[in-house]
C-alpha cells in the first residue's frame, strides 16, 4: 500500500504512519522491526500485521549489498496437502518472499499430505542437496526429524519450526500458537456453549503432532479443573484427513447417540461435519474446533459449528520466513515471546 505525490510517484510507508496507525511510539516499531527489546506480544503482532498489510519493506541496504553477492535459499516442508489451514500460511511466505526478492532471497517450498516421517526426512535431504541456507519446518514429532534439525545445525543450516513446535532439538526458534492454551479456550468454549453440562465426543489430530498433543492436554486439564459435568464419551481421530474424520465420527456417534457436543482437535472439520448431516444431527450437537477456513465458516453459518480458536496462520508464514532471513543477514536470535502468535475465539457473530 502506497500513497502518491501530484505526479504520481509513490511514497513509501514510513515507520512514523506504521507507528501512528497502530498506536504506538516510533520506537516501539524499531524494536519490533530489528527484533530487540521487550514488546507486548499483542502490541508485537499488531504492528507485524500492519507492516505485511501496508507491504512495508525495511531500508536494510546495508545488509542487502552481502545478499546479493550470494543469494540466499530458504528451503521450506509443510504437511499443508488437504489441510485449508495452510493456503493463510503459504499467502504469509509469499508476502515475505516478495518483499525478499529484491534482496537475493529465494523460497523453495515442499508440500505433504499427512505425517509420515521417512518422507519428511526425504523432502529435506532433497531441499539440502539443492542447497539451502535455512529451513522453515512444519515438524512431525518424532526423534529422527529432531535428529536431523540438529545434524543440519551442525551443518550451519538453521531450522524455523512453525505451526507446530519440537522442542529440545536444537531449532532456532518457533513460530506458532501456544496449542496448550488454545486446548484450554476451547474447554472454556464448550462450558458457556452447553451451560456446563454435556456428553461430549472427542476427535482427536495427529498422534505425531505434537501441537495436536498439546491441544488436547490443555483441553483435559481444563475440564479437571471445573465443577461442571462435562463427560468425556468417547474419542474419534482423523489424522487431519477429512475422509478419516467422516467414517471415525459416524462411527463414535451411532455408538454413543447421547453425545450433544463435539470437540474437533485439529483439522478434518469437514469431514466431521458431514457425517453428523448424515446422520441428521446437524443442529443438534454443537462442534467447538480450530481455524476458519473456508469449510468451516460454512459450516458455522449451518449452526453445526458453533465456536472455533483462530491462530494467524498469514503471520506465521510471514514471520517464519523474515526470522530465517534476519537470522542468515544479521544474526537476530528471537526472543520466545516473539515467536508465539495469539489465540483468538470466532463465533458466526464475528465473522
Amino acid at each position: 500500500m502506497m500513497e502518491k505525490t501530484g505526479g504520481g510517484e509513490p511514497l513509501s510507508v514510513t515507520i512514523k504512519q506504521i507507528a501512528d496507525l497502530c498506536g504506538v511510539s516510533r520506537g516501539t516499531v524499531d524494536r519490533v522491526l530489528n527484533k530487540r527489546g521487550k514488546v507486548h506480544p499483542r502490541t508485537r503482532e499488531l504492528i507485524e500485521n500492519t507492516i505485511a498489510r501496508l507491504g512495508y519493506t525495511p531500508n536494510i541496504a546495508g545488509k542487502a549489498l552481502a545478499v546479493r553477492k550470494r543469494p540466499l535459499t530458504i528451503g521450506m516442508v509443510l504437511s499443508s496437502e488437504g489441510n485449508p489451514f495452510f493456503d493463510d500460511v503459504i499467502r504469509g511466505i509469499e508476502q515475505a518472499q516478495q518483499e525478499l526478492k529484491d534482496f537475493g532471497v529465494r523460497v523453495r517450498m515442499r508440500r505433504l499430505h499427512g505425517y509420515v516421517p521417512s518422507e519428511q526426512l526425504h523432502q529435506i535431504e532433497s531441499l539440502k542437496s539443492e542447497g539451502i541456507d535455512a529451513l522453515i519446518l512444519h515438524p512431525i514429532f518424532d526423534p529422527a526429524i529432531a535428529k536431523k534439525i540438529k545434524e543440519l545445525k551442525d551443518q550451519n543450516i538453521s531450522t524455523v519450526t512453525v505451526n507446530t513446535d519440537i522442542p529440545d532439538s536444537a531449532r532456532l526458534c518457533y513460530i506458532g500458537s501456544d496449542y496448550e492454551k488454545g486446548g484450554r479456550m476451547a474447554a472454556g468454549m464448550v462450558f458457556l456453549l452447553m451451560g456446563g453440562c454435556a456428553n461430549l465426543g472427542i476427535v482427536k489430530g495427529a498422534d505425531n503432532i505434537l501441537g495436536h498433543r498439546q491441544r488436547l492436554e490443555g483441553f483435559l486439564k481444563r475440564l479437571k479443573e471445573t465443577p461442571e459435568h462435562i463427560l468425556v464419551m468417547d474419542y474419534a481421530k482423523a489424522q487431519d484427513d477429512n475422509d478419516i474424520a467422516y467414517a471415525s465420527t459416524r462411527d463414535m456417534m451411532e455408538r454413543n447417540p447421547d453425545i450433544n457436543a463435539l470437540y474437533v482437535v485439529g483439522a478434518g472439520m469437514a469431514g466431521v461435519c458431514r457425517a453428523l448431516i448424515d446422520l441428521r444431527l446437524e443442529g443438534r450437537v454443537a462442534v467447538v474446533g480450530f481455524d476458519s477456513v473456508p469449510e468451516t465458516v460454512d459450516m458455522m453459518k449451518k449452526g453445526i459449528v458453533r465456536a472455533v480458536i483462530c491462530q494467524h496462520p498469514f503471520t506465521q508464514g510471514y514471520r517464519a520466513v523474515r526470522a530465517a532471513y534476519d537470522y542468515l543477514v544479521g544474526g537476530a536470535q528471537p526472543d520466545p515471546d516473539y515467536c508465539l502468535v495469539q489465540n483468538e475465539i470466532m463465533i458466526l457473530e464475528s465473522l
